[in-house]
């Protein structure tokens, strides 16, 4: 089964998401400020995560440039996900080392996609 981090502070958006993705046979762990989900990156391994970029603490940009200058995280896919979708933020997180980037509200079949498109197809459930 494979392992999602869920990197969010905004309690709804962490337990309607993490609802939906266990019932697509995804396990999932969370962190609630940025400085977690590195801290968890590296404890959990997770297979892939997902990092809302407005974070307390620490911000999702800085959380995947630590993620991804750590050689034993830097191979985990990363999805941005970010409510304030303007202009360049997709160049941004890429630039920060995201693999993908999404926006909020979430579209499952769609977030679902880009998931699976980086775990390599091995979809779960």
């Amino acid at each position: 089964m494979p392992k999602i981090l869920l990197v969010e502070d905004n309690e709804m958006n962490r337990d309607m998401l993490s609802r939906r993705l266990e019932r697509k046979g995804y396990e999932v762990v969370m962190a609630l400020d940025g400085q977690q989900g590195v801290d968890m990156a590296a404890s959990e391994s997770p297979d892939l995560i997902l990092m809302d970029m407005s974070l307390p603490v620490l911000d999702g940009w800085d959380a995947t440039k630590a993620i991804k200058g750590n050689d034993s995280t830097q191979g985990i896919p990363v999805i941005a996900l970010t409510a304030h979708a303007m202009t360049g933020d997709e160049e941004q997180a890429r630039a920060a080392g995201c693999d993908d980037y999404d926006t909020k509200p979430v579209d499952l079949a769609r977030l679902l996609g880009k998931i699976e498109g980086l775990l390599g197809g091995s979809a779960a459930g």
